[in-house]
């Protein structure tokens, strides 16, 4: 027992000394770090292993020295790299930074008063005064979402006496806006056509790489913008469109194309849609803008109602970030139109499998929002009138914009292809090199494919704005 004591007293002292470097003794310890968990073995005679941990390992030798080997204070996620900063939210944060007066944001596709503040609609006020009044509660969701949200939703993008929504033959799920409902898009076509390649317009929105990468989705691009003449290099598309594979899925906007404005002609939706029933090809629209345009819901949904008449299956992704400006709500859908109803009833099931492990279910607010606001007439047309508003102030910014470029530049250069774009953005054509010199001289922050956000431009910065894109055109290669 006393050897036994005694052996105890000295590992005692040997690990209090650890951290000091002291001399105990005869024995010394030598050490670089103090860890709460040591790993420990002794060579005292008789005596077995003391104490165990992941971090170090300190060994006793018996009428000598006590050592330490510590490992170095790395982190396992040590080999972790720092992530580029987004090309569109980061714009955002660059202007931040910005402390010049002139500086002016055009990256993030968000809607600005003439001020250029941040806009909540009235109808959106109404509804949510509407929303507190009822006292509603705050309990889960069901999967697939809000029942009055979903069949509001399916209504709005086909058209309430549309068959296909009389037949049953549309599965509609409630999704994390737009980008969440192309994700689950995307999750559901991993894994029921796995392999299939998902084509992509060049360029489009920079998420959509990110998102079919992620979900483990092969995609490769069609053409689509013509840099000669700032327009749509429809051709191209047919000719790309053609050539895929067989049963490929495209991916389409479905109006106000991101980046570029540009969209197809009524006509030229007609020669897409008859190339995918030629290939067998599924469309996959991405509606982020609807009514938020041209001012028209109908309009802006005629592209996607033209390949449903045909009986074409197809994915559609919406979003109410821009046309109700719900940014931060997450609202939109993931429509899948099908050719029966127990397809649908199938379909709808495995997006609700899907959606489970990834977020469980929806949020309830915006779907509220957009229920309320769509189901009452009166709100309805309200919200009508807000979004020709909006879509109206854009226009009117496009025209004048147009109108000092071409009174400023004295070339012969057309810049008639800024009013032939729709939407909330203008693909200037300016390359990596001259979008860097908006930004670096003249406080104008924009993603650097060229794209500028017409919805953050107000009528006084439009000859600034024409000063800096004429600059940067002819002086910068």
């Amino acid at each position: 027992m006393a050897a036994m004591m005694a052996s105890t007293a000295a590992t005692t002292a040997a690990l209090g000394c650890v951290a000091s470097g002291q001399e105990v003794g005869r024995q010394v310890c030598t050490t670089q770090k103090m860890y709460n968990g040591l790993r420990v073995a002794t060579a005292f005679p008789g005596q077995k292993k003391i104490e165990e941990s992941a971090f170090a390992s300190i060994k006793i030798r018996s009428k000598a020295t006590v050592t330490m080997a510590v490992a170095t204070d790395v982190s396992r996620f040590e080999g972790v790299s720092m992530a580029p900063a987004d090309p569109i939210l980061g714009v955002s944060e660059a202007f931040k930074r910005d402390n010049s007066d002139m500086k002016l944001n055009l990256g993030v596709g968000a809607y600005r008063t003439e001020e250029l503040q941040p806009y909540v609609l009235e109808v959106v006020k109404k509804a949510e005064k509407k929303m507190l009044e009822a006292g509603e509660n705050k309990e889960y969701l069901p999967i697939e979402g809000l029942a009055a949200f979903n069949k509001a939703t399916a209504e709005l993008l086909l058209g309430a006496d549309n068959p296909v929504i009389k037949q049953q033959r549309v599965a509609t799920v409630q999704g994390l806006s737009g980008t969440g409902s192309l994700r689950l898009g995307a999750a559901f076509i991993q894994r029921y056509f796995p392999g299939v390649k998902v084509l992509i317009s060049s360029p489009t929105w920079g998420n959509h790489k990110n998102i079919l990468n992620d979900a483990g989705v092969p995609w490769s691009e069609y053409r689509y913008f013509d840099p000669k003449t700032v327009g749509l290099d429809f051709e191209g598309m047919i000719a790309d469109i053609k050539d895929a594979p067989n049963g490929s899925i495209i991916l389409l906007h479905g109006c106000a194309h991101n980046p570029t404005g540009i969209d197809p002609t009524p006509e030229q939706w007609e020669k897409i849609a008859d190339v995918c029933e030629e290939k067998d090809h599924m469309p996959f629209f991405d509606v982020a803008y609807q009514g938020f345009a041209s001012g028209s819901l109908d309009d802006d949904a005629s592209s996607v109602r033209r390949f449903v008449a045909r009986g074409i299956e197809l994915f559609v992704a919406q979003s109410y970030s821009k046309n109700l400006g719900l940014y931060a709500e997450r609202i939109g859908a993931i429509n899948v139109v099908v050719s029966s109803p127990e397809v649908a009833t199938k379909v709808k099931s495995q997006l609700k499998r899907l959606a489970r492990p990834m977020y469980s279910n929806p949020p309830v607010h915006g779907a509220r929002i957009v229920a309320n606001v769509v189901g009452d007439p009166t709100m309805f047309d309200e919200w009508r009138a807000e979004m020709q508003a909006m879509a109206g102030r854009i226009k009117t910014v496009r025209q004048r914009l147009y109108d000092e470029l071409s009174t400023k530049d004295k070339s012969s250069k057309d810049w008639s292809f800024v009013l032939k774009q729709i939407g909330m953005f203008s693909f200037t054509g300016l390359n990596k090199a001259q979008s860097d010199n908006m930004t670096d001289k003249w406080h104008v922050y924009m993603t650097k494919d060229g794209r500028i956000s017409l919805a953050g431009l107000n009528l006084a910065k439009c000859a600034f704005l024409a000063d800096a894109i004429i600059d940067s055109f002819y002086n910068v290669q």
